[in-house]
């Protein structure tokens, strides 16, 4: 056994010297480059005439250079073009931390980024009859049940009733019992009354196939997704357990849900079930040949975690030119109870305790869960020129959901700029584009940002006046459009939260947001927004208001341009002792019905309003509620400076909001912005790729 390790030693000292001979200086300064390829050999040294095969050995590989050699240039790990499958998430520590001379770099080769992904390809489908498919899961897709399918790079969705483009079932009565109160979250049974056509879907599932069935629940802002329990026919309920609702935001009435995965509910193009004995039944879309189509499972929950120490962080790793795909969520057999903003949901790729990290061009697509996480005391680094599509849940998120021990310790000085982030939420329907939980001095800049069932940026993690340690956070130059699809509530463009001194939201431009029930607003500074700053945003067609204020001190809102908002064009709700909010030099246009507000808040709030335009082509009659535009000045003292003017806007058919009336701008002290320069920049073909998307998958509308 001693020869044996020896000779083991033996090798290793070897190795290292193949790789790092002795007679280099202690500080070498040519870049040392590991390759990796689909072809290599994780045998091989990792040369480019022998590459290795696998992105977990080329770290190894790493990390003998780095502990051998101090270097004083990057430290390269060049990946060849191809598909890089993983059986567990590649791990990156401090023991992987480069220097600001000698980064680590992942850097991708050719025009082709390779992918590096978590999912496994399924043999060739078989034709059971044109409508229909099927295909045995293979051993090396695991032994969970599949709960993401993929076809040809797209989403197929799990069977469900009523289908997705269908109008979704609503919930009646929804009663509770508390039934553990010993456990820390507690337990409780929730029982939902249905219809007699929501009963009809699932009088006939044989009971052994009951509890694979699912419904999810869409209420106000939440999900809430669960196995079904148990059903009764003498009152036509369904039984479901897990945590007891939240007192404010309860299953009622207003709530949309759909039952899912059954057999019977295969019926559209698209659609996909899986069997007890491993098979997955598909229902071909139109175009698809059956010996022309790849479908992929993902069978890994996370693609990459970064993770040093208090003492010592993972610092100034990049990646650049990769492909992200593929990665599962599965719901537990408790299902999942809500949480706003995906909260509890973990992403694809986990960063705590790290600094400098950066990703650059690289794409992450194809997810079941949140997608990018800066979690805890991450700081100083970026995110630019990525593409995020076909989301599970959320975009990037920054910040821890608890308070940090010290201010010292708060996620800060990230940078998301220049991205394309898309069709998200399609597990999780709460997933936000770009959120900061618990977060300072970080910049959202540039990105276009579309197709989310909820918010799209959300900044901050505190509820009312109490210690927030975010501030100084910039929501800047971004274009935040076709959000809610009438699908959650309470949500906005940009959504913030807490006391937030310092934080800017500029320059931004928001528009088509439809929330299912109330609250589809451009700019909603919630739950004790303090000190915030919003000027410079062009905001159009949100369904609730294009600004509204729910509570909070001293916020500034200041030339912006609000146009065509359907129910009311701004709101504010709570009435507060305090200064709630600045309202100048802004320009609201809108040509439906000739109250500006929809809500008595607005004229009860305490704020500042004036040196506004306001302007309705239909009629001069403009009313603040009740009262005509000089009972209005005369009664509160709001708006003295203020006027009814045409701002002249140039084509409203084409959205082209440019000001034609020099005068008014003049007179009210508006300073005129270029609202064309938001979204994302550089390439021609990048700027296309964002333009892509002014149609979303579903077809956008908003209801009235």
């Amino acid at each position: 056994m001693t020869a044996v390790i020896f000779y083991k030693s033996i090798c290793r000292i070897l190795f290292g010297m193949l790789l790092c001979p002795l007679f280099l200086p202690a500080q070498q300064t040519s870049s040392p480059v590991i390759y990796v390829s689909p072809n290599g050999n994780d045998a091989n040294v990792g040369t480019k005439s022998r590459p290795v095969a696998t992105l977990a050995t080329a770290l190894d590989r790493s990390r003998v250079l780095r502990k051998a050699q101090i270097w004083d240039t990057p430290l390269e790990i060049r990946i060849a073009p191809g598909t890089y499958p993983l059986q567990a998430p590649l791990m990156l520590t401090a023991e992987d931390a480069g220097s600001a001379q000698s980064p680590l770099i992942f850097k991708g080769e050719g025009k082709m980024a390779p992918v590096i992904s978590g999912g496994v390809q399924l043999p060739a489908f078989e034709k059971v009859n044109p409508q229909l498919w099927k295909v045995r899961v293979p051993a090396n897709a695991g032994k969970d049940q599949v709960q993401q399918l993929f076809v040809n790079g797209k989403r197929a969705i799990r069977a469900r009733t009523p289908n997705i483009e269908a109008p979704w079932f609503e919930t009646q009565r929804v009663t509770e019992i508390i039934t553990d109160t010993t456990s820390p979250k507690k337990l409780a049974q929730q029982r939902v009354r249905l219809t007699a056509a929501q009963w009809q879907v699932l009088e006939d599932i044989p009971d052994a196939d009951l509890p694979q069935v699912t419904i999810s629940v869409h209420h106000a802002w939440d999900l809430t997704r669960k196995f079904i329990h148990g059903r009764s026919a003498a009152d036509s309920s369904i039984t479901l357990i897990g945590e007891p609702m939240q007192p404010w935001n309860k299953l009622d009435n207003t709530s949309l849900f759909f039952f899912g995965n059954a057999r019977k509910m295969l019926d559209v193009p698209g659609e996909w079930w899986q069997d007890e004995a491993h098979t997955i039944w598909y229902v071909p879309r139109r175009g698809e040949e059956i010996g022309r189509v790849t479908a992929v499972v993902p069978v890994i929950d996370q693609l990459m975690t970064i993770k040093g120490d208090s003492s010592r962080k993972a610092a100034y790793i990049s990646f650049e030119n990769l492909s992200f795909q593929y990665c599962r969520y599965l719901m537990p057999a408790t299902g999942d109870d809500p949480l706003q903003a995906a909260a509890r949901v973990p992403a694809v790729i986990m960063i705590d305790d790290a600094q400098h990290i950066t990703f650059n061009n690289c794409e992450i697509a194809h997810t079941g869960t949140n997608t990018l996480w800066f979690r805890t005391d991450c700081a100083d680094s970026k995110v630019v020129h990525c593409y995020f599509h076909d989301l599970g849940a959320g975009g990037v998120l920054i910040g821890n959901t608890t308070l940090p021990a010290n201010d010292a310790t708060v996620t800060r000085n990230i940078t998301i700029d220049n991205n394309i982030l898309r069709a998200g939420g399609r597990e999780f329907p709460t997933g936000v584009g770009v959120l900061i939980f618990n977060g300072r001095d970080n910049t959202i800049s540039h990105n276009d940002i579309s197709d989310f069932y909820y918010t799209g940026v959300s900044v901050g993690w505190v509820w009312g006046y109490s210690y927030s340690p975010s501030r100084g956070n910039k929501i800047i130059y971004n274009r935040i459009y076709h959000l809610g699809q009438n699908r959650l509530s309470d949500m906005g463009g940009v959504y913030t939260l807490g006391i937030s001194p310092g934080t800017v939201v500029s320059n931004n431009v928001i528009h088509d947001i439809s929330s299912y029930g109330y609250g589809g607003w451009g700019l909603y500074t919630d739950e004790g927004s303090t000190g915030i700053v919003m000027e410079n945003n062009l905001v159009y067609r949100c369904k609730s208001a294009g600004f509204h204020q729910h509570y909070g001190e001293k916020n500034i809102i200041r030339n912006n341009i609000f146009v065509s908002q359907v129910k009311a064009q701004l709101e504010a709700s709570r009435v507060e002792d305090h200064l709630s909010f600045s309202f100048t030099n802004n320009i609201i246009y809108f040509d439906k019905g000739n109250s500006l507000i929809d809500k008595r808040g607005w004229e009860l709030v305490r704020f500042r309003s004036d040196s506004n335009s306001y302007w309705n082509p239909v009629t001069q009659d403009i009313r603040f509620g009740q009262k005509d535009f000089a009972t209005w000045q005369q009664s509160t003292g709001k708006d003295i400076h203020s006027v009814i003017a045409d701002p002249g806007f140039a084509d409203l058919s084409r959205d082209d909001y440019h000001i034609g009336n020099k005068t008014l701008m003049s007179r009210i002290g508006f300073t005129p912005f270029n609202y064309e320069v938001a979204g994302v920049y550089g390439e021609n073909a990048w700027r296309k790729l964002a333009d892509t998307n002014n149609t979303p998958e579903y077809t956008f509308s908003i209801l009235p």
